[in-house]
């Protein structure tokens, strides 16, 4: 695609995306890179462009011959046209603290039931499962997500102590290659088998791994250069510490606190993913990305991926509407 091509800033996202012959082209482009349109059903690039009804007709024998940009991805089933789906992408990866339902909802105009569903659908593009596993120096560290204990009400903090324990929140597992990436996920718990587990998933046998002094980290001596800072004595014990992951932790927890508020545990990886793809693409001395950059990245993942309003809430028969 031409430089040209591409919104720069959100002002100009938004004037750009306005119409939809931009949004066609652009899309084109983001889903197929040669520009030649390929049926999502059979692949074939026998297809033809109907213009006034905004979609292609591909002339392959299989039922669904007409088929539109939105087909195979996040969009799919929408009823949102594309000219207000590409400027919440570009909000949502490049608004560093995220952009709330309610305010989405007054800027594009439609219900903050449908803006949440929508901001739903863009995180799961956002979504990175990493490739391969880390190595190098890798910092592994375990925090804890939820409403403070004095702000809940009696009966909740009663309901809350006794289903979770003492500390009532959702326990989230970091890792951080120095120089590289970042990765979150929601963990169960914090035992040794969990935690241990995670870690020889994520990380390659004889990285050299630096930990807080939890017990459950005790027996990676075995696999990894595992070294300890006891957090109870010292913060950094020269490159032994776990301060970029404490960095991270810090800024996804004034991210959720400042502009979702409260996050149900049951939606808080998605939220994860959303704050992890804005952290491994953010602008640094040797990888200086733009918001456009991010804005392409993200369009370059959805497809193939669909979250249903069902599969989001777990009720049966809502949809989302504008």
């Amino acid at each position: 695609m031409n430089t040209n091509d591409k919104p720069k800033t959100l002002l100009h996202a938004v004037k750009f995306f306005s119409d939809y012959e931009n949004c066609r082209k652009f899309m084109v482009k983001a889903r197929w890179a040669d520009g030649t349109v390929h049926c999502p059903t059979c692949n074939s690039d026998h297809v033809a462009y109907l213009a006034n009804a905004k979609v292609w007709k591909c002339y392959g024998k299989h039922e669904h011959a007409k088929f539109s940009l939105k087909v195979g991805t996040i969009f799919e089933d929408s009823p949102i046209p594309l000219e207000k789906w590409l400027p919440t992408v570009w909000f949502l990866v490049n608004c560093k603290n995220g952009i709330s339902s309610y305010e989405l909802s007054r800027a594009l105009g439609v219900t903050q039931k449908t803006a949440w569903f929508m901001l739903h659908r863009v995180r799961l593009a956002m979504r990175s499962a990493g490739i391969g596993r880390m190595f190098g120096e890798v910092e592994v560290d375990e925090t804890f997500i939820g409403g403070k204990a004095r702000n809940m009400h009696a009966e909740k903090r009663e309901k809350e102590i006794k289903g979770r324990g003492a500390i009532g929140k959702a326990a989230v597992l970091g890792f951080l290659r120095r120089g590289g990436e970042v990765r979150a996920q929601v963990v169960p718990n914090r035992k040794k088998h969990t935690l241990e587990t995670m870690v020889r998933n994520h990380v390659a046998p004889n990285s050299a791994v630096y930990t807080d002094a939890l017990p459950s980290y005790e027996d990676l001596d075995n696999e990894y250069i595992h070294q300890v800072v006891d957090h109870a004595v010292e913060y950094v014990k020269g490159r032994i510490h776990t301060n970029g992951l404490e960095n991270f932790w810090s800024l996804l927890k004034r991210h959720l606190s400042g502009t979702y508020v409260a996050v149900e545990p049951f939606h808080l990886s998605r939220y994860l993913d959303e704050q992890v793809f804005r952290f491994n693409n953010r602008a640094t001395k040797d990888n200086p990305l733009t918001d456009a950059d991010r804005f392409d990245l993200a369009l370059r993942n959805i497809v193939g991926k669909r979250v249903t309003y069902r599969e989001l809430t777990g009720k049966e028969g809502e949809t989302a509407t504008a």
